[in-house]
C-alpha cells in the first residue's frame, strides 16, 4: 500500500488541472448540519509564503446549540466567540494541549454553531505538508483534525478568519471533482451527546479518519 501511495504523490502534487474558486457566503447553508454535509467534497485552501496548500474535505462533524459536546454549550465566551460569527468563519482551538483543530461557524451571526473539519484529501502543496508533518505517508498528512491543522500550518492566528473573504490566507473553495456518496454516523471521540448522528464523510475515501469501518 505504501508503494502505491508514493507512486500517486507526484501526480497529485503537480496536477495542473486543480482549480477552485472561493465560496461565497450566500452559497453556504444557514444551518450547521446542512453545512457539515455541504462541505464534503469542497476545498480548504491555505495561502503561505511558500505557495498554496490545499485539500478536499472528506469528513466533518456538526456541533449545535444545546449540544453538550459543543464548546459553546454554556454560552458565548472570549474563547468560543468565533462560533457566533456569521457562517463561514474559522474557529480554531487548541485541543488537549497538543494540537489545533479547524472549525467553520455554521449559523447566522449571534447564533452558536460549528462544523469540525476532521479530514482532508491533499491536492496541492503536498511536499510542504510532508515537511510540516514529518512523514512521507500521504494518507497520514491530514487524516484527523490535529494532523490536518499541522499539515496546513493552522494555529490560533487563523481564529476568526473570514473563510469567504477576498484575500484571506485561509479560505473555502469549490469542489475540485465530483463528490462521492456521503455517509453519516455518530461523532468520534466524544462522551457527551455521543449518540447523535452528526458526522459526515465521503464513503470509501482512504483519507477519512478512524478505523476502516468508519468510512464504509
Amino acid at each position: 500500500m505504501a508503494h502505491v501511495i508514493e507512486e500517486r504523490t507526484p501526480k497529485m502534487s503537480e496536477r495542473s488541472e486543480f482549480r477552485t474558486r472561493r465560496l461565497r457566503r450566500n452559497e453556504l447553508p444557514v444551518d450547521t448540519v446542512e453545512l457539515a454535509r455541504y462541505l464534503i467534497g469542497k476545498t480548504v485552501v491555505r495561502e503561505t509564503k511558500r505557495g498554496r496548500v490545499a485539500g478536499r474535505i472528506v469528513e466533518t462533524e456538526a456541533y449545535l446549540m444545546g449540544d453538550k459536546a459543543a464548546h459553546f454549550y454554556r454560552g458565548r465566551t472570549k474563547r468560543n466567540g468565533s462560533l457566533y460569527l456569521d457562517r463561514g468563519h474559522a474557529y480554531v482551538y487548541f485541543c488537549y494541549g497538543t494540537h489545533f483543530m479547524l472549525n467553520v461557524s455554521g449559523e447566522r451571526a449571534g447564533v452558536g454553531g460549528g462544523v469540525l473539519i476532521r479530514a482532508l484529501e491533499p491536492v496541492e502543496g503536498i511536499e510542504w505538508m510532508r515537511r510540516r508533518r514529518g512523514t512521507r505517508k500521504l494518507q497520514d498528512l491530514a487524516r484527523g483534525p490535529g494532523r490536518l491543522a499541522e499539515a496546513l500550518g493552522i494555529t490560533r492566528g487563523q481564529d476568526g478568519v473570514d473563510l469567504t473573504a477576498a484575500g484571506s490566507e485561509l479560505w473555502l473553495g469549490t469542489a475540485t471533482r465530483a463528490t462521492g456518496e456521503i455517509g453519516e454516523s455518530v461523532r468520534i471521540g466524544i462522551t457527551k451527546d455521543a449518540q447523535r448522528v452528526l458526522r459526515f464523510y465521503e464513503r470509501g475515501n482512504e483519507f477519512v479518519s478512524g478505523p476502516k469501518g468508519m468510512r464504509e
